[in-house]
C-alpha cells in the first residue's frame, strides 16, 4: 500500500501548475475536476489528464468552451508530451514553451491568444505537430517565426492559418527534412517562395490569401516538390508562367492558383494531369484553352483567345503571343493583348492594314526584355517594326529575313548581339545604341543613300510617341545591316562644317611641311646639266659634264646627240654618248661637290673631278643659275 501511495502522488510542481490552470478559468466546472483539491495522477484519475507515474504527460480539453488565460509557468510541466487546448476560448498571452523538451503534440488553434513570447519555440526538440491557427497573435505588428523553430528537427505538421504571421517566408522551413504539412494561409506573408524549398518533401503547402502586398515572384520552385498532393497559392501576387515541369508532380490532386498575376500559355503538362480540382480563375493566362483531364476545372477571367476547351487561336495571335513570351510578358501588353483578333483595336502597339492583317508593331520604350521570337516571321504582312529603347538581347532571328514586306526595322538602344542576318529585300535597319554591334559589321555594304529623316509614324491606334528623327541605313538585297549613324539632322548641320574645317587644317599642316621640304631640295639639287662628248685628242680622256642650278623647276641636259628636258618629278639621269649617269652618282663621285675635288673656277662656275666605278675619269662643271 505504501509503494502504491508513493507512485500515485502527483509531482508537487505539476500539481501547482494544474491548480493555477484551474484557478484562471472563468468556467472551471466544465472540467469536472474535484472542487476541494485532490491528486490528478491519483485515484480516481482526473478527467482530461493523463499521467505517467507522478508526472502529468497530457492535457486534453479540446472543444470544452473553456475561457481564461493559461498559467505563465506551464513549461514547468517538464514531462508534458501532448497538449490539446484547441477550439476553446483561451485568451491573453501565451506562456513560453521553452524547455518542454518532451512535448510532441501541441494544439493551440482556434482560441483567442493575443501575444506570443519570443522564446516560445526554444528547446522543442521533439515537437512533431504544432497548431496555432485562428489566434489573433500580435495583431498590430504581426510576428515572424523565430529561428529557434529550426531545432525542432522532428516537426511534421506546422499549421498557422490566420494568426498574423508577417514578413518573408523563413528559408529554414524549406530545409526541415521531416516537414510534410505547412499550412500558412490568410496571414501577412510577403515576398517569394525561397529557393531553399527546392526538392522539399512537403505533401501539403498552403500559402493562399496573404493580406497586404501578398506573396510574389515565380512559382517555379514548386515544380520540384514531387511529394505534393495539395498546393494552394491563390490570392497572392505570384507572377510569371506555370512551369512546364509541373507535370512532374504525379501525386498532386488539388491545385489552386486563382487570383494571381500568372501569365502565358497553359502548359500541356498541366492539362494532362488527372487532378481532382484545378482552379485557374482570375489570372492573365493567354492562348487557347487546352482540354483538361482534371475532374473539376475552372478558368474564368483570363485572357484566353477562346472560351471553349480545345479551340485553337488565329495564327497571327499565336505569333504575337510567342513574341510576348520571348520578351517576358510586360504588364501593359498582357493587359491589352486578349481575344482572338489583334486588329480589333485593343492590342496595344499593333496596327493593321485594310486587309485586317498586322502591318505595324510599334513598341518603343515598352519595358521589353528578353529575346526576339522567330514567330514574327509568321506575320507575312508586317511592314514596320519599332522596338527601340527596350532591353532586348540576343540575336535577330534569321527567320525574319523572310518578311518580304518589311521596310523598317528599328532596334536601336537595345543590346542586340551579332551576327546579323542577311535580308533579301531592301530594308531600313536602325541599330545605333547597341554596344555589341559595330558601326559596320563585316559583310555589310551600306548603300550611298543613307538617310537621317524621321521614320514614318504609325497609325493612331498605336502609341504616338515616335522619335523625332533616327539615322538609318538602307541596304540592298543580301547585304548585312550595319549600325546606323548619328540620328540628329541639327547636329549634322553643325558637325559637318566643323569637321570639314578640322580636316582642312590637318591636311594643310603635313602638306605645308612637304612643300617646304621639296622647296629646300630644289634649291640644293642641280636642275640643269651639260655633258660634253668625249674628246679623243684629250690626253686625260675625261668626260666633261656641266651642271646648272635652276629655280624654274626643270632640269636641262645637253649630250653629244642633242638636248632633252628632265622634269623635277622624274629620275635625274644624264645620257652622254653611251653613258647614262644619275645626278646622285655625280654627287657620290665628287663627294657631294667637295672642295677637295675642285679642279678650278671660271666665270661660269666651278669644275670638280670624279671617277666612276669602271675607272672613267669625269670632270663636272657646276654652273651658276641662269647660265645655261
Amino acid at each position: 500500500a505504501f509503494a502504491s501511495l508513493v507512485f500515485t502522488v502527483t509531482d508537487p510542481n505539476d500539481l501547482s501548475v494544474i491548480n493555477e490552470f484551474r484557478k484562471g478559468l472563468e468556467n472551471p466546472e466544465v472540467l469536472k475536476w474535484p472542487e476541494n483539491g485532490g491528486d490528478p495522477c491519483g485515484s480516481p484519475v482526473w478527467p482530461h489528464i493523463v499521467c505517467s507515474g507522478s508526472r502529468i504527460q497530457q492535457i486534453q480539453v479540446m472543444g470544452l468552451g473553456l475561457k481564461g488565460p493559461l498559467p505563465q509557468n506551464l513549461n514547468k510541466l517538464s514531462r508534458l508530451t501532448h497538449l490539446g487546448l484547441q477550439k476553446n476560448q483561451f485568451s491573453g498571452k501565451l506562456p513560453s514553451f521553452s524547455g518542454l523538451s518532451e512535448l510532441s503534440f501541441a494544439y493551440l488553434d482556434f482560441n483567442q491568444f493575443d501575444t506570443i513570447p519570443l522564446d516560445f519555440f526554444d528547446g522543442l526538440v521533439n515537437l512533431q505537430v504544432l497548431a496555432l491557427d485562428g489566434n489573433p497573435l500580435n495583431a498590430t505588428s504581426g510576428w515572424s517565426l523565430p529561428n529557434g523553430l529550426q531545432d525542432s528537427a522532428q516537426l511534421i505538421n506546422l499549421t498557422m492559418i490566420n494568426c498574423n504571421l508577417a514578413g518573408p517566408l523563413p528559408e529554414f522551413l524549406g530545409t526541415m527534412s521531416s516537414l510534410e504539412v505547412l499550412l500558412l494561409s490568410t496571414n501577412r506573408l510577403s515576398g517569394p517562395i525561397p529557393g531553399t524549398f527546392k526538392d522539399a518533401v512537403l505533401k501539403m503547402l498552403w500559402l493562399n490569401d496573404q493580406s497586404g502586398d501578398g506573396m510574389s515572384g515565380s512559382i517555379d520552385v514548386v515544380a520540384t516538390m514531387v511529394s505534393l498532393t495539395h498546393l494552394w497559392l491563390h490570392g497572392n501576387q505570384f507572377s510569371g508562367k506555370i512551369p512546364v515541369e509541373i507535370g512532374n508532380l504525379t501525386n498532386l490532386k488539388d491545385l489552386s492558383v486563382n487570383t494571381n498575376n500568372l501569365v502565358g500559355l497553359i502548359p500541356e503538362s498541366l492539362a494532362n494531369m488527372p487532378l481532382d480540382n484545378l482552379d485557374l480563375n482570375n489570372n492573365h493566362f493567354m492562348g487557347p484553352v487546352p482540354k483538361f483531364k482534371a475532374t473539376n476545372v475552372s478558368f474564368m477571367s483570363n485572357s484566353f483567345c477562346q472560351t471553349k476547351q480545345g479551340a485553337v487561336c488565329a495564327p497571327e495571335v499565336m505569333a504575337l503571343l510567342e513574341f510576348l513570351d520571348g520578351v517576358n510578358y510586360p504588364s501593359r501588353l498582357v493587359e491589352s493583348w486578349s481575344g482572338n483578333n489583334p486588329c480589333d483595336g485593343r492590342w496595344w502597339g499593333i496596327s493593321c492594314g485594310d486587309n485586317q492583317k498586322v502591318s505595324v508593331i510599334n513598341l518603343p520604350k515598352s519595358n521589353l526584355s528578353g529575346t526576339l521570337s522567330p514567330s514574327i516571321a509568321n506575320l507575312e504582312t508586317v511592314t514596320r517594326i519599332y522596338l527601340e529603347s527596350n532591353n532586348l538581347s540576343g540575336f535577330v532571328p534569321s527567320s525574319w529575313t523572310s518578311l518580304k514586306s518589311l521596310s523598317i526595322l528599328d532596334l536601336s538602344n537595345n543590346n542586340i548581339s551579332p551576327p546579323l542576318p542577311k535580308f533579301t529585300t531592301p530594308l531600313k535597319l536602325v541599330l545605333n545604341g547597341n554596344p555589341k554591334l559595330t558601326s559596320n559589321p563585316p559583310g555589310a555594304n551600306p548603300s550611298p543613300n543613307n538617310s537621317t529623316t524621321p521614320a514614318d509614324s504609325p497609325t493612331s491606334s498605336v502609341p504616338s510617341s515616335r522619335p523625332n528623327s533616327s539615322s538609318s541605313v538602307i541596304f540592298k538585297p543580301g547585304e548585312q545591316s550595319p549600325e546606323k549613324k548619328d540620328s540628329k539632322s541639327k547636329i549634322a548641320i553643325v558637325v559637318v562644317p566643323i569637321a570639314g574645317c578640322l580636316l582642312l587644317v590637318f591636311l594643310a599642316i603635313p602638306l605645308y611641311i612637304y612643300v617646304c621640304k621639296k622647296s629646300k631640295d630644289k634649291h640644293q639639287a642641280p636642275t640643269a646639266l651639260v655633258v660634253h662628248p668625249r674628246d679623243l685628242s684629250d690626253s686625260d680622256n675625261v668626260v666633261k659634264i656641266a651642271i646648272a642650278n635652276q629655280t624654274n623647276g626643270s632640269l636641262s641636259t645637253v649630250n653629244a646627240s642633242g638636248s632633252a628636258s628632265i622634269h623635277s618629278g622624274e629620275p635625274h639621269m644624264i645620257e652622254a654618248g653611251n653613258l647614262l649617269i644619275s645626278v646622285q652618282v655625280l654627287r657620290n663621285v665628287t663627294k657631294n661637290f667637295s672642295p677637295e675635288n675642285e679642279l678650278g673656277r671660271g666665270g661660269f662656275g666651278v669644275v670638280y673631278k670624279g671617277e666612276l666605278d669602271d675607272g672613267t675619269q669625269i670632270a663636272v662643271k657646276r654652273m651658276e643659275a641662269g647660265i645655261v
